[in-house]
């Protein structure tokens, strides 16, 4: 049975994984401060991203989710694993994404999980490096392009 502590480290890293598809989602890149840790590493080559710093990764996402005109961020329950300190997370997310094609929206539908290592720190949990996992894609346009990495 978990105690109360680990109850609320798993409340907060849960509400810290649903912030970052809300950051994502409404393009906040600034809040993404306050869910990795300065120096994290986040990769996104799974399904065709970069991999940087969370300054790296903050550019490239602006640049890289420019094309889309929706998209939302829906998560699983994750599995998370707390020792002391430190944590792991696996969480599978269902992305709906929009472009326009031929001046009409084209949804496509992106299946992945979120792979994360946490870290407590004096603000809270904080995630220090972040890895997809692709599982799918679902009705990508035949001529779609990734942004540059």
């Amino acid at each position: 049975m978990p105690n109360l502590q680990e109850m609320s480290d798993r409340f907060e890293i849960q509400d810290l994984l649903t912030a970052y598809c809300d950051a994502i989602d409404s393009r906040d890149w600034d809040a993404l401060d306050n869910i990795f840790t300065s120096d994290a590493i986040v990769d996104y080559t799974a399904a065709g991203g970069a991999k940087g710093n969370l300054s790296e990764t903050k550019a490239y996402l602006e640049r890289a989710l420019k094309q889309f005109s929706s998209m939302q961020h829906m998560l699983g329950l994750p599995v998370i694993k707390i020792t002391g300190d430190m944590a792991t997370s696996r969480t599978i997310a269902f992305n709906p994404m929009s472009v326009e094609k031929d001046s009409q929206p084209h949804t496509f539908f992106v299946g992945i999980w979120y792979c994360d290592e946490l870290t407590r720190t004096k603000a809270g949990w904080r995630i220090t490096h972040r890895r997809e996992e692709l599982s799918y894609f679902h009705n990508m346009p035949a001529d779609f392009t990734a942004a540059e990495t």
